[in-house]
């Protein structure tokens, strides 16, 4: 019998492993999920797509990604993949559609407290669409997803409270959404911009990030874990001998949390880094 539910489950497709753990949180048992990119040691941006991907893409009902040009491997694998037998009741969910994003925005869309409630409805709506006898499960699992991030806008809501204004900087703008939902006033964006797109960052953008370490203008420096240059090695090391407390963010989610839990860790680390830089300051 678990072996007949297993096979009739709706395949899907997720670019992203934190888009797929909410399709396994509203899909339950009725779907089979395939996530591409799901390592947290690697960095996302040089990522290469594997025939294997393909293959999953091919058989895939529903399929999601980050889109505003953060995978736009999926964007070509999903052209060269559209003579699937599943291609006609192929639903495709692109999170940047969902919220008004497009190419040259900052990507890391997750990262926006708007964002996974979107995706979270567009998922329980393809799964009930492409599963019809389901679809009060899906109902109920969406609804219990969307009460689970109270916590977390909870915790946004909180530190917005507290540190609204203060100065942080980081290495690259993967925290930029959930920064801006807190408040904070983000530095060194051109430093973080070349980061991100790997070009080089100008003299005079790594003069100012230095100086706002040195002299502990910022009361923070967030940095991406997942993409260690040796300029961001760099910072980190400014960071730590000018005192000013850092955090690791990652770009994908780690193994053993699901997306809640690995939101509301994060933003207790800043939560912890911003008592201790603020103290700092006094």
């Amino acid at each position: 019998m678990a072996a007949q539910a297993a096979s009739a489950a709706i395949p899907v497709v997720a670019a992203e492993n934190f888009y797929g753990d909410v399709v396994k949180q509203i899909g339950g048992n009725y779907v089979n999920v395939t996530s591409i990119l799901s390592n947290p040691d690697q960095d996302p941006h040089l990522f290469e797509a594997s025939p294997k991907t393909a293959r999953a893409l091919q058989n895939a009902r529903v399929v999601v990604y980050n889109g505003a040009d953060y995978d736009p491997w999926m964007t070509k694998l999903l052209g060269a993949t559209g003579g699937g037998k599943n291609a006609n009741t192929r639903t495709t969910i692109v999170a940047a559609d969902l919220v008004g994003k497009k190419a040259g925005d900052n990507p890391h869309l997750w990262y926006d407290p708007k964002t996974m409630p979107a995706v979270a409805r567009a998922v329980s709506a393809a799964l009930g669409a492409a599963d019809p006898a389901h679809k009060s499960v899906y109902d109920a699992n969406l609804a219990t997803f969307l009460a689970s991030l109270q916590p977390v806008d909870a915790k946004v809501a909180a530190l917005r409270a507290h540190y609204q204004g203060q100065p942080v900087t980081a290495t690259e703008p993967v925290f930029g959404y959930m920064s801006d939902a807190i408040g904070l006033d983000m530095r060194n964006l051109r430093f973080q911009l070349a980061t991100m797109n790997d070009t080089e960052a100008s003299a005079s953008d790594i003069a100012a990030f230095e100086r706002d370490l040195r002299e502990r203008r910022v009361r923070v420096l967030i940095y991406n874990s997942q993409a260690t240059e040796a300029l961001t090695r760099r910072m980190l090391a400014l960071a730590k001998q000018s005192s000013v407390p850092s955090v690791s963010v990652t770009e994908t989610q780690p193994a053993g949390v699901n997306f809640q839990q690995w939101m509301l860790v994060q933003l207790d680390s800043l939560d912890k880094a911003l008592a201790a830089g603020t103290a700092g300051q006094h």
